[in-house]
């Protein structure tokens, strides 16, 4: 006798509909990007002070360029979570300051960088740890 070629296996499930509960991952995902960014992660935190001008972050952040604050700045404020006003004096002055969507993120950006800085050295530790292990 000789392999059948006619399917054996047609008794397959329906596509699966998109979940309802995921419907939104995607989203969230663009989202999680922004405020999970480093830059964006420090302008947050230096803006959780109080409105800033450009040179005074630019000065606050070290080794953030001004083209990358530049964009960070934009992407933060086209999310809502960061104003941009405009003083007409000679020079024009540019300030900064979290909305109340920012404010309302800035405390866990906060606590995040917090747990960063108090655990840096466990995570270096760790780094070295495994880099050393595999090693080959």
């Amino acid at each position: 006798m000789g392999t059948s070629l006619k399917p054996a296996h047609i008794d397959l499930p329906a596509s699966p509909r998109p979940d309802p509960n995921h419907a939104d991952c995607r989203g969230v995902g663009s989202v999680l990007s922004r405020v999970g960014d480093k830059w964006s992660v420090f302008v947050i935190m230096m803006l959780g002070g109080g409105p800033r001008r450009f040179n005074e972050l630019k000065r606050m952040i070290n080794g953030i360029s001004q083209r990358m604050l530049t964009l960070t700045l934009r992407g933060l404020e086209r999310d809502g979570l960061v104003t941009r006003t405009i003083f007409p004096t000679i020079p024009p002055r540019v300030d900064y300051e979290l909305t109340d969507l920012g404010r309302g993120l800035s405390q866990p950006v906060e606590a995040l960088g917090k747990w960063a800085m108090d655990h840096l050295a466990q995570i270096e530790a760790a780094r070295t740890r495994f880099d050393q292990r595999n090693e080959t």
